[in-house]
Formats: structure tokens, sequence, C-alpha cells
């Protein structure tokens, strides 16, 4: 039975899942009410209850976070086109709020990121996280892999990957200090599948969906959902949100590791494997896909990064 609550969060969900999609085009009050079935009247007040922030507050954040990213990924493209594809039409509109929001102007930013890099990659010798590689080309699979030195890392390639529909528990804030929220929210969406029937679905899957950059947005602001994957026409309901996962090309990186070999995965993935060959990150979601449960403290997990050729 649906609470009043999870009636609430079904519809804010939607509606944050609509400005996901048209981050770029312009948003009327009107337009994002409609999409949560709220009153005009009402949705306001709803939505900055619930989430902390206004519509537009949490709009411009969202815009300013993914410039943020692109500075950062996208060295090549120019400041004002990376405004232009955020969803500014004023250049100087966009920077008075980049810099109101992080304290620094576009350019010092992608400055600073740059150098900080560089200077991490300067000091960071250890040998696990270096990590040498050494691409080839597996006929097998038809696809582009790498060798590698780290032992926690099983297989490295390149890969297209189809779109999932999935079905979401959605938290805002990382899960890490807070075992006990995390596995609440696990057990609500094994649940849910459970009562649908979807634990035998062929493709059923589950995975973790980070929808923002860690190195840009605030800690507490960070989109995370618990994702299974579901067929297509299936219905959700309550908390439980619904949305594609989109397809293309992706890193995998599959790993057999412990929870505290996590940051170094990622650190080795943004700091030396992108730097090194062709691709940057795509705009899309990244996820940890979870092929099956952790023995002791050993967890085999995927990771898998969108990306696009330079």
């Amino acid at each position: 039975m649906q609470t009043k609550q999870n009636h609430y969060i079904q519809n804010i969900n939607k509606t944050l899942d609509y400005i996901d999609q048209k981050l770029d085009e312009p948003f009327t009050l009107d337009d994002l009410a409609e999409v949560s079935n709220f009153s005009k009247y009402h949705f306001h007040r709803i939505f900055s209850g619930m989430i902390k922030e206004s519509p537009f507050e949490y709009i411009l954040r969202l815009r300013l976070e993914k410039a943020a990213s692109f500075l950062i990924n996208h060295p090549q493209k120019n400041i004002t086109e990376i405004a232009t594809e955020c969803g500014f039409s004023d250049i100087s509109i966009f920077s008075r709020n980049f810099k109101k929001h992080f304290k620094n102007s576009p350019s010092l930013f992608r400055k600073e990121h740059i150098q900080n890099s560089n200077l991490s990659q300067i000091q960071s010798n250890q040998p696990q996280i270096k990590g040498v590689t050494s691409p080839y080309f597996c006929s097998a699979t038809n696809t582009l892999k790498w060798t590698t030195e780290m032992e926690m890392i099983k297989n490295l390639e390149v890969k297209t990957f189809p779109n999932m529909t999935v079905a979401y528990n959605r938290n805002f804030g990382p899960y890490e200090g807070n075992t006990d929220l995390y596995q609440k929210h696990r057990e609500e969406l094994f649940a849910w599948a459970a009562s649908k029937d979807l634990l035998s679905y062929k493709h059923f899957n589950y995975l973790i969906l980070y929808h923002d950059n860690p190195k840009v947005a605030l800690n507490t602001s960070q989109r995370m959902s618990l994702c299974v994957t579901i067929p297509p026409d299936t219905k959700t309901d309550g908390k439980i949100g619904k949305l594609e996962i989109q397809g293309g090309k992706y890193l995998l990186c599959e790993c057999e590791l412990s929870a505290a070999d996590f940051p170094t995965i990622w650190e080795w993935i943004y700091g030396e494997w992108f730097p090194k060959n062709n691709f940057v990150p795509d705009d899309k979601p990244y996820f940890e896909l979870y092929p099956e449960q952790p023995k002791s403290s050993i967890f085999k997990v995927n990771f898998c990064i969108p990306i696009k050729a330079i």
C-alpha cells in the first residue's frame, strides 16, 4: 500500500528525472508543477521542503556543477561553449553565478584543477596506483582491452552497453559512514523487486548509479541511486522510481577488491587511465555493477564509466 509520504517522493522523483533529461533547456514553474502532478500553487513549497532547495536553486546548482565537470574533463572546449551547453544564454550571468558558487572564476577553476592534477601525477609514485597499462585488441570479444599490473583489476576494456531500464531507490548524500541507511534502502528496493517477481528476470542486475561528479558536487547534495535492472514495461510506485540508463561506449573495469580500495580505483581511472588514452568521460551518470554478493570482505565490482573519443 502506498503511503502519503511515498506519493510525494514518487512525484518529486519524476520532477528530478525530468530536470536531468532537459537540464540545458528552459524551465517554467508551470512545466515542473505539471510533471510533478502538484498544483503550481503548492509545488514550489513541496519541492523546497523535500529537496531543501527551491526548484530554480536546484536547477542552477546542477547546471553549474555540470559546467564545472566540463571545465575539468573537456579542456579543449572554451568557456562560452560550455556555458551554452549547460543552459546559460548569457556568459556574464554564468560567470557571476559560477564564481558565487565555487568561489572562483571559471578560467581560474580550470587552471587550478589542471595544476593540482599535474602535481598529483608527479607526486603519485606508488606502483599500486600507477598501474602501468598496455592496450590490445581482443578478437574473441571484438573489443579494445588493456593489461595492467594492478592485481585488483581483472579485466579492463572499452565496451558498448545497451540501454538499461532500472528501478531505483535514491538518496541525497553518500552512504559512507551510514551503513544502516544503505542497508535499509537496499532492502526496500529488493523487497519491491521480489513483490513484482523481478528477481528471476534474465537481465536482473544490481548497481549503484552516481548522478554527480564528486569533484564538484557538495558532499551532502550528491545523488546516488540504488538500482535493479527491470523490463522496460515494468510499472514502479511509491518511492521506487524508474529511469533509463543510456547505452553507448563505456570503460568497463572489472575488479575484486576490499571496501578500502574503492577510492584507489576511482583515482586510478580518472588520474591515470583517462590522461593516457584517447577518451574523456561522457556527460552521463556512471555506475558500479555488482554481479554477485560479496564474499567475506572482498567485492566483485564492475566500474562502468561512459566515455567518448577526444
